[in-house]
């Protein structure tokens, strides 16, 4: 199976101008622990902003989330993968890097989204099917 199959379409992006509280508002709005950080211009690269992020700039080293912008903190550029790569790949891929979430481009274009449960989920509902 494809990347395709299991990634998410409906993708929550924030602007990485916005202050790190307007990414927590909208990622509690939103009910996600994660946003896609929209490129700049057409040669930039997508980011990702989580929780993980927030909770290292804001309480480990004390930084103020009305004066930090989402730039300064987001995973940029975020991992990236095809969604036309198979769903084993990715999987590699995630362990390697040892990442959460993963970025679905093509064309410089996002098309989605998949996490680490993503990939757990199909592998639940293939192991309950008997393929």
């Amino acid at each position: 199976m494809l990347v395709a199959g299991i990634m998410k379409t409906n993708v929550i992006t924030i602007s990485p101008l916005a202050t790190v509280r307007e990414a927590l508002l909208l990622m509690k709005k939103s009910g996600v622990k994660s946003l896609v950080v929209d490129k700049r211009h057409s040669g930039d690269a997508y980011g990702l902003i989580a929780y993980r992020d927030v909770a290292r700039a804001v309480i480990a080293e004390d930084g103020d989330i009305d004066l930090l912008n989402v730039y300064d903190i987001a995973q940029k550029p975020a991992l990236q993968v095809s969604q036309h790569l198979e769903i084993r790949y990715l999987a590699r891929l995630m362990i390697q890097y040892a990442v959460k979430n993963v970025l679905v481009i093509d064309n410089n274009e996002l098309q989605g989204f998949v996490s680490d449960t993503d990939v757990v989920s199909h592998l639940i509902d293939r192991a309950s099917s008997g393929r």
